[in-house]
């Protein structure tokens, strides 16, 4: 089978200013792949070239394997895509919402009918498919959102940030209906900004910074990149803080807190200490725990928050 998507080489520029550099990507049928940046990173510029809904300056892309230039009608009906904010009229009930775009699939009146019985059960969604979507709570609108993008049953979706302002609770809902998409063989590409949610789901995650993939691998492998291990050390005064800031992956200012590399094996974790408080007077307490995702984005991408503002590439908005 082909990848579900795959990018070679991929470039787009708005005016002077460069977004993507050269992006390569290989996502397998039936993973969840998440792609990680700072704001201006590329990652919305990504998601809208995949989605044909932006032309690319260079490089090749494919969607199920089908070229998103040369064949673009063929990639647009294998795929589908659900944006930062709920694209559902409240004006109409859930099921009449489902009903419309099944139509617009081209399912007949009893087809689409059946259709969104179907989905509006897979999402829990049942009991409140006769209420009008003005009156569902925001995790509902975005469970009618991904089920309108499931009609046509797509080989791959986009989620761009499909959980921005849900309640920790409506987020989890949200895994359980990503983890049923994978089960039954649907990709799933997500862009997020909860690092959580992407070391929970994904089978593979790229970190984007500066129109580039800096990185790619699984959760465990990115962490054992950056640290297999942490070292987080709370210091006595702020003059001991600022003296060890460069050698930390994590930082708490507020806390008077860094976090350093570690093997974690009790012989270099006592080496450390040693080295990082020779006289110990400055650290106060320590806690040694396995690096996270936050750890890995922050050293990946901390070249970011260094650049000139002026000089930080602006995305194009999306429109989904």
């Amino acid at each position: 089978m082909p990848p579900a998507i795959e990018t070679q080489a991929l470039t787009k520029s708005y005016g002077d200013v460069t977004v993507l550099r050269g992006i390569d990507l290989h996502v397998p049928p039936g993973t969840v792949f998440a792609l990680l940046g700072p704001n201006g990173a590329g990652k919305t510029t990504t998601v809208r070239i995949l989605t044909t809904l932006t032309e690319p300056d260079a490089g090749t892309a494919r969607i199920a394997g089908h070229d998103i230039r040369t064949h673009r009608r063929e990639a647009r009906r294998a795929l589908s895509l659900t944006g930062q904010y709920a694209a559902v009229d409240e004006k109409q009930t859930g099921a009449e919402n489902l009903r419309m775009m099944a139509r617009l699939a081209g399912l007949s009146h009893p087809a689409a009918r059946a259709r969104a019985t179907e989905l509006l059960a897979r999402f829990d969604l049942a009991d409140a498919g006769d209420r009008l979507v003005a009156t569902y709570s925001g995790g509902m609108r975005r469970r009618v959102d991904l089920a309108a993008g499931l009609v046509a049953d797509p080989e791959v979706i986009f989620l761009d940030e499909p959980t921005t302002g849900l309640d920790p609770g409506s987020r989890r809902r949200m895994w359980e209906v990503v983890r049923e998409l994978t089960a039954r063989g649907t990709t799933v590409f997500l862009t997020t900004q909860h690092l959580e949610e992407a070391d929970r789901l994904a089978d593979r995650i790229a970190v984007l910074n500066d129109g580039r993939v800096v990185a790619e691998g699984t959760a465990a492998a990115l962490k054992e990149r950056v640290a297999g291990h942490r070292l987080d050390v709370t210091l006595t005064t702020h003059d001991a803080y600022l003296r060890l800031t460069h050698r930390a992956v994590h930082r708490a200012p507020e806390t008077l807190t860094l976090g350093i590399p570690t093997d974690g094996t009790a012989p270099h974790v006592r080496a450390l200490l040693d080295e990082l408080d020779p006289h110990r007077t400055e650290i106060a307490s320590f806690e040694v725990h396995t690096a996270s995702l936050d750890d890995v984005f922050l050293t990946l991408t901390k070249s970011a928050s260094t650049r000139p503002p002026s000089t930080r590439p602006t995305e194009e908005p999306t429109h989904a």
